[in-house]
């Protein structure tokens, strides 16, 4: 996948992920005239259309287009369903999803479409996975912001060192949810005896 683009009926751009570099000036070309290539089209025609050197996979949901440009040889159908998938994510999380929460949450749609896709291919084609992660995320949150209000003016609050925190959190987080550390005795009752291959 090239990049995907949602925009509104009226052409009003609410969310772009580009995977391929491009020049803010080519960016905002490509997007101005795919968008008035998709909204000029009937609402019975074909989802897929050629552009360029592209194929462009578009799907209209509610007041919504969402539109992927792939490669010649990437399959339009499979585009079809990774753009489903993520109107299901977005749906599941908001709860019956909207263009305003698009609008006003565009750093957690943007969040979910990251831990959905990466580098325009789907890395995790399980919704309770994906689900799960964005949970785990918005918890870190609370607890970072929980942690600034209650400390003011100390560690949490210096940016430089605000980043340190998050990855330690992170780190504690995830050993967690993994089971905590590995024990030494655990390891070593778990390792394989020569003898016995």
């Amino acid at each position: 996948m090239q990049f995907m683009l949602l925009f509104s009926r009226q052409g009003k751009l609410r969310l772009q992920k580009w995977y391929v570099p491009q020049a803010d000036k080519e960016k905002k070309k490509i997007t101005r005239e795919l968008v008035q290539t998709v909204l000029a089209r009937k609402p019975k025609m074909c989802s897929f259309l050629e552009w360029r050197d592209l194929k462009v996979v578009y799907k209209r949901y509610a007041s919504l287009y969402f539109c992927c440009a792939i490669e010649d040889q990437d399959n339009e159908l499979i585009t079809l369903e990774i753009i489903h998938r993520y109107v299901e994510l977005l749906d599941k999380y908001f709860g019956s999803v909207c263009e305003l929460d698009i609008i006003f949450n565009f750093e957690k749609a943007y969040f979910i479409l990251d831990e959905f896709l990466l580098g325009g291919e789907a890395q995790e084609t399980s919704k309770k996975n994906v689900l799960k992660a964005i949970e785990q995320a918005d918890l870190l949150q609370e607890n970072l912001d929980f942690q600034i209000r209650l400390f003011p003016g100390t560690v949490y609050n210096n940016p430089c060192r605000r980043q340190t925190c998050l990855l330690a959190i992170s780190v504690c987080w995830f050993l967690i949810s993994a089971g905590g550390p590995p024990s030494p005795l655990a390891s070593s009752r778990t390792r394989l005896n020569p003898e016995v291959y």
